[in-house]
């Protein structure tokens, strides 16, 4: 009997000092996607004002890293932050060509020759199904039926958000459209890279704002100046700096890579679907354009995918 009593009060004691295996939030992933999509959707509708104003991809990427570059240099000198001791030379190389300059002369490039319609569903579409094959094939990270299901719920959605401006063809459009697949295949890489190398959003964020504005910065203004200041409206370049360096440059990169951090790769690529969701809503105000009952439909369509996957990222998470 008394053995019977301390092998229980053994086995109580041991439960006792087992911790307990706590399953991680999505919650603050998803939170972080959507943030990111929202400004991503701005960034899209405001790089097409900006590209009929005058600018090009050239001006943007200055535009984007002229603030970026320096907010986070500010921010690493007051918290003695050095991101170099998360992230070696070659990793930051890396980063920065996926995420860097690249990324924006082909994503704004593209749209020179093809129109808003266009970059508002490949941009994002490249991102998500790039994110969601690669994060397959070299992180082996479990589909399932219910998220491929979603996924495909979002294209259909996505392909009656661009209407029939994705049925215009002509070669300056295959060109912009080209720009637009690969500016989302580099976002796509980047995500499997930042998920196989366990990277720190911030510490992400901050090479690729550095090394963009070390690059970036000098050549501009050594070919360009500062001519396109003079030529453009104060309220076009307050809205570009702030869209393109604090919004899209800084918060919309720390909060995607947050959720490539909580959520894996393969599921951090579903936000990219919300892109022109947002981009056909905040254009609204801006280009006066009404969406289509086709294009509200679409809304509606992604709507339903996204539910779909994140149901699905919910069930396996318990």
């Amino acid at each position: 009997m008394f053995h019977v009593q301390a092998t229980k009060t053994e086995m109580n004691s041991v439960l006792l000092e087992c911790p307990v295996k706590k399953v991680p939030s999505l919650g603050p992933g998803i939170i972080a996607g959507l943030t990111a999509s929202l400004i991503w959707g701005a960034y899209l509708s405001l790089s097409r004002v900006g590209v009929t104003a005058g600018l090009d991809g050239f001006d943007i990427a200055f535009f984007r890293y002229i603030v970026a570059g320096p907010l986070v240099l500010l921010f690493l000198l007051i918290v003695r932050r050095n991101p170099l001791k998360r992230i070696s030379l070659s990793q930051a190389a890396v980063v920065s060509f996926l995420l860097g300059p690249p990324f924006v002369l082909l994503g704004v490039g593209g749209y020179i020759y093809a129109p808003l319609a266009h970059g508002a569903v490949i941009v994002p579409a490249s991102m998500m199904l790039g994110g969601f094959l690669l994060a397959r094939i070299f992180l082996s990270e479990q589909l399932g039926l219910q998220r491929i299901f979603g996924t495909l719920i979002k294209l259909i959605g996505l392909a009656l958000i661009a209407g029939p401006a994705a049925m215009t063809s002509s070669f300056d459009i295959f060109i912009g459209d080209t720009f637009f697949f690969m500016a989302g295949m580099l976002w796509a890489g980047f995500s499997v890279l930042q998920q196989h190398w366990k990277l720190n959003a911030l510490d992400v964020t901050t090479v690729v704002s550095v090394i963009g504005l070390l690059t970036v910065g000098p050549i501009y203004l050594s070919s360009r100046g500062v001519d396109v200041f003079a030529a453009q409206s104060a309220h076009i370049l307050v809205t570009q700096l702030i869209v393109q360096g604090v919004l899209s440059g800084v918060i919309a990169m720390i909060a995607f890579a947050k959720s490539v951090q909580i959520l894996g790769a393969a599921q951090a690529a579903m936000f990219p679907a919300l892109v022109p969701v947002f981009a056909l809503i905040i254009g609204v105000p801006l280009t006066g354009e009404i969406p289509s009952v086709i294009q509200w439909s679409g809304l509606a369509t992604v709507g339903v995918g996204l539910t779909i996957v994140v149901m699905s990222a919910l069930k396996s998470n318990r």
